[in-house]
């Protein structure tokens, strides 16, 4: 199968700000849920650069927060233009589909 890169950063781009639409969360938890819903192979390494690519998009905004061990955490919002992002990637998902389905093929 040919290598799905540029798919699987989208998706993967679309689940974080969708975990983090629910409520302001920290990367380490975003790791942690992303491993549990099948992205098991997922590092911090991987995400924490996407995570400042949706800062510098204006898709999320940081703040810091006490954490209850050891330093303050950065804890990543979704903005506006972060949502109209999620609605935008779930539009094209739904055309994508209906692009697939029997009757178009």
């Amino acid at each position: 199968m040919e290598n799905n890169t540029q798919l699987l950063k989208g998706v993967l781009e679309f689940c974080v700000l969708k975990f983090i639409s629910r409520e302001p969360t920290y990367g380490y938890e975003i790791v942690m849920h992303l491993k549990q819903v099948g992205f098991s192979d997922l590092s911090e390494s991987t995400l924490y650069p996407l995570l400042l690519r949706l800062e510098q998009q204006g898709k999320v905004t940081v703040e810091r927060r006490p954490s209850p061990k050891g330093p303050s955490r950065k804890y990543y919002i979704v903005t506006e233009e972060g949502r109209k992002a999620l609605l935008e990637f779930r539009r094209s998902e739904e055309h994508t589909s209906e692009l697939q389905s029997p009757r178009t093929i």
